[in-house]
């Protein structure tokens, strides 16, 4: 009798231990468990590629002339209204609630506008903007580059002996840097005005006592800067890898999309939490 080759198989169809896939019914949740595993780490070695070949091609590759420019215009100038609006009110709340809880236990409101500035500087603008940004920068991105993909463009570039990092991530990865840690530093600003708008309308907070510097140091700033940096930096990395892998037509554009910003906002989480827990060590 010949054998029934595995390719044959019909839907739903069972061997004698009991299961769909061949695997033992027991032994499904390790392979389910161990597929997700392994799925896990080529991504995040892809990824990893993706990084290390974008940072070769900042410093020694081609770039179409002008492209640099066309990027900073618009992940910089473009996204200022939407980071001045979104960022505004976020202020405004954040030290209404900060403000709120105090005059409920001490009523001493002279050191609210001091604290909520150190946090704005030290963590607040870069993190919180950064997962913002990356709503409008790291979704483009990857539905730029997607819609290359799927429209067998970046195969093109393939076959013509280009990389297709050298020519889609790494422009964008260089304005990425210089623009967007422009628009954070500036979403700092527009965060404390903000603030100070909210404290005085509604607790009465004088602006020259709000703007206090005191508990602001070098170090805090040193430390807002670098993660404006490498939020910025990770932004179009992550999102040019989610809009390589894109698969599947214009249903994969929206997943690339949707992967884009999740996992841009992931990124921006974890290298916070390193950052923070590496300044603590170094300046404290």
């Amino acid at each position: 009798m010949d054998r029934i080759s595995t390719t044959s198989r019909p839907p739903g169809w069972r061997d004698p231990t009991g299961s769909v896939s061949g695997v033992p019914l027991w032994l499904e949740p390790t392979r389910i468990l161990g597929a997700g595993v392994l799925d896990l780490a080529r991504a995040g070695r892809y990824l990893w590629s993706v990084f290390l070949r974008t940072l070769y091609y900042t410093f020694r590759g081609k770039r179409e002339k002008g492209a640099v420019w066309r990027h900073g215009l618009e992940m910089g100038n473009r996204s200022v209204f939407f980071m001045t609006v979104t960022m505004g009110f976020v202020g405004m709340l954040f030290v209404h609630s900060a403000a709120y809880q105090v005059n409920q236990i001490t009523g001493d409101l002279h050191l609210v506008g001091a604290a909520y500035i150190e946090l704005v500087v030290r963590d607040l603008a870069a993190s919180i903007g950064a997962v913002v940004l990356a709503t409008r920068v790291g979704s483009g991105i990857a539905a730029e580059i997607g819609s290359m993909v799927v429209t067998d463009q970046v195969d093109a570039m393939r076959m013509c002996g280009t990389d297709p990092v050298e020519y889609l991530v790494a422009p964008r990865f260089i304005a990425s840097i210089v623009t967007g840690t422009a628009v954070l530093v500036y979403t700092a600003a527009v965060m404390v005005l903000s603030g100070m708008l909210a404290a005085n309308l509604y607790f009465g907070v004088n602006p020259r006592i709000y703007l206090n510097l005191v508990y602001v140091d070098w170090h805090e700033v040193l430390t807002g800067l670098v993660k404006c940096v490498t939020y910025c930096a990770a932004i179009p990395v992550v999102s040019g890898y989610c809009g390589l892998s894109t698969f599947g037509g214009s249903e994969g554009v929206g997943w690339a999309t949707t992967r884009a910003v999740v996992n841009s906002a992931i990124a921006v989480i974890l290298l916070d939490a390193i950052i923070s827990t590496s300044s603590y060590f170094i300046f404290y």
